[in-house]
């Protein structure tokens, strides 16, 4: 096993309480303005934005420093069309067969249902899958971990990337996703889909359920108090 190198933590300036708190209430008031958004544009976004989104994604921590994710942006029209029709028969048979009641229940105020035109619409959509071995040069495979955790805190660092570029997503989780596997021709002995992310501009029709976010005291506890 290769021992890792050590090197100093890069300079870095320490704030002052007033600045740090300047700093955390913008960015704060900047993520809560965040919406899940469910009708696009069609207007392109540059490639070179997606480029700097996923890299800050891959920024994320992760166990052992695995880095165990792999992120495909699709902007191709005819590829959309095929992850749609996909996404679109899965989730017809989730809606018909295997969501349960309290599950439908839970969904209806925020008027889901089978039909995902914005995976056509929306000039990207990121396909990001979590790798659960690394194939090494001579073909064995070496197992990662913590990978659930670690892909699910890059998908997060993502979606504020997309914010802070000025864009709108929405996570897309299609029960199963093997699809994405075949149609993205991904290697499906290491790697599973995770989630899809549809990226663009809101359409001029973006309507958001009128809902809230619990408030700190619903959400975190501080010990002691």
């Amino acid at each position: 096993m290769i021992e890792p190198g050590f090197v100093p933590l890069a300079d870095r300036d320490e704030l002052s309480p007033e600045v740090m708190q300047q700093r955390v209430d913008a960015f704060e008031a900047h993520l809560q303005q965040r919406r899940t958004v469910r009708q696009f544009s069609d207007r392109p976004v540059p490639r070179s934005v997606i480029e700097k989104c996923l890299l800050a994604a891959g920024s994320a921590p992760s166990g052992a420093h695995q880095q165990p994710w792999h992120f495909v942006a699709i902007s191709d029209p005819a590829l959309k069309s095929r992850i749609r029709t996909a996404a679109e028969a899965e989730e017809r048979r989730f809606y018909r067969d295997r969501a349960p009641q309290d599950w439908l229940d839970a969904l209806r105020p925020l008027g889901t249902d089978e039909h995902k035109p914005y995976l056509e619409t929306a000039p990207w959509l990121i396909a990001v899958f979590l790798r659960r071995f690394t194939r090494l040069p001579d073909g064995r495979k070496l197992k990662h971990y913590y990978t659930d955790e670690s892909v699910g805190i890059a998908t997060g660092f993502l979606i504020a990337a997309v914010h802070a570029a000025g864009l709108v997503s929405l996570t897309h989780t299609p029960s199963p996703m093997g699809f994405l596997t075949e149609i993205l021709g991904r290697p499906k002995d290491i790697e599973r889909p995770f989630l899809l992310l549809v990226v663009g501009y809101p359409g001029a029709d973006a309507r958001v359920p009128d809902i809230s976010r619990k408030p700190l005291t619903e959400i975190a506890t501080f010990l002691p108090d």
